[in-house]
């Protein structure tokens, strides 16, 4: 008989090692490759889109994780304001491009005139299909501009997608990602196909291809698109600064100030480790 393989697993069924050692393995090769954003002057802008509760958030969480902030943002635009709906539709994303040195990340983008706005009916038509002939032209704009974008679409089946709404429904940490319009997609499923399956038509172009990252299995999906973003922007590593740390002088006749004339925040991890004992 085979012995059982004692490897922890996860829930989706990939091994905890497996997976941890080889998110941390990825996620140095992201610094390595912000090292060389900054150093380099690049500008790297990743679109995050897929339906709601396919993983992206969870994603671009694990990108970010040991980023410099100074280098790396997350761009998550609210519904436009009274202002922003009289601007040019893409106007307001416009204003979060990267600059020099810097990687932006979008959790969702101008692409929700062609997914939420355009099933929900919160766009014209006329106001739909100018946003299909005018996307890829921007596209192609930015690229010429030197801007490296990378389009990302995380896929999850509507069994998959349900679950992960009760899920949501259970706990008081993740409560807040349940919206109206989130519920509203489980009705609609077969609407928001019809809509992602043109979008994909008109934008997904040789210059700014679509990637689809299968993300039933959110551990696999966050391995596969970090992997793949490092595969795709051309880094390279540079030599790492060599760092002497000093040796801390010795006290001079500085005398602290008494304890008590200082307020500190009650000891929680100290009452806990009592109970505990």
């Amino acid at each position: 008989m085979a012995k059982k393989s004692s490897a922890k697993k996860s829930v989706q069924g990939l091994p905890d090692d497996l997976y941890k050692a080889e998110l941390k393995r990825l996620q140095v090769e992201l610094v390595e490759m912000q090292r060389w954003v900054a150093k380099s002057g690049a500008r790297v802008l990743v679109i995050f889109e897929g339906r709601d509760a396919a993983g992206k958030g969870g994603a671009i969480k694990r990108v970010t994780k040991y980023l410099n902030p100074r280098h790396t943002r997350v761009v998550a635009l609210n519904k436009p304001s009274k202002r922003e709906r009289g601007q040019w539709y893409f106007q307001r994303y416009i204003e979060h491009l990267p600059s020099t040195g810097e990687i932006v990340l979008m959790d969702r983008s101008w692409y929700n005139r062609a997914g939420v706005e355009r099933v929900m009916g919160y766009c014209t038509d006329e106001q739909y299909h100018r946003f299909l002939r005018q996307a890829p032209i921007l596209e192609q704009q930015l690229i010429e501009d030197g801007i490296i974008l990378i389009k990302y679409w995380f896929s999850v089946s509507d069994e998959e997608q349900q679950a992960r709404f009760i899920a949501r429904r259970e706990d008081p940490m993740k409560l807040w990602k349940l919206s109206p319009t989130d519920l509203e997609s489980i009705r609609r499923w077969e609407d928001y196909s019809r809509a992602k399956d043109a979008m994909f038509a008109a934008t997904d172009t040789p210059g700014s291809p679509w990637w689809v990252v299968e993300s039933d299995d959110k551990r696999s999906a966050r391995l596969n698109a970090i992997n793949h973003l490092l595969e795709t922007v051309p880094y390279r590593h540079l030599d790492r600064p060599k760092i002497t740390i000093p040796d801390r002088p010795k006290a001079d006749d500085y005398e602290r100030p008494p304890i008590d004339q200082f307020r500190y925040v009650a000891d929680l991890a100290a009452e806990l480790g009592k109970k505990a004992s």
